[in-house]
């Protein structure tokens, strides 16, 4: 059987940096390195951040049967000015959480919002 298949991969990490380090196969980043495209994260296009927002909120309100018609305007500059080190992961967890935590028609996000971030420590 025939087939023609098209793989795309993504990353965060400088694959070219790596490869010069030895820390990633040279072979495989050519092999993988036909049409890059580059991202910017979120932090660099933070005019992205409020149409995002509105997604994810209408994404998970209609999955969880809410109706939220007001994100206020302190929120959506929380937002906007936060640094986002999990990029649009990140936005998109808070707001999933969010809309869960939502009662009232009005998104609010709750007091963990960038307080909360993996360590490698173990709890004590």
């Amino acid at each position: 059987m025939k087939t023609d298949v098209r793989i795309v991969a993504a990353t965060h990490r400088d694959l070219n940096k790596m490869v010069l380090a030895g820390e990633f196969r040279e072979d495989l980043y050519y092999r993988l390195n036909v049409f890059p495209i580059r991202v910017p994260a979120l932090r660099e296009r933070r005019d992205d951040i409020p149409p995002l927002v509105a997604y994810f909120v209408l994404k998970y309100a209609e999955k969880m049967g809410k109706k939220i018609e007001t994100i206020p305007i302190h929120v959506q500059e929380t937002l906007r000015q936060y640094d986002w080190p999990g990029n649009i992961r990140e936005l998109q967890n808070i707001i999933e959480r969010a809309v869960i935590l939502c009662q009232n028609g009005t998104l609010h996000i709750d007091g963990t919002f960038g307080k909360t971030f993996p360590t490698a420590e173990a709890p004590e």
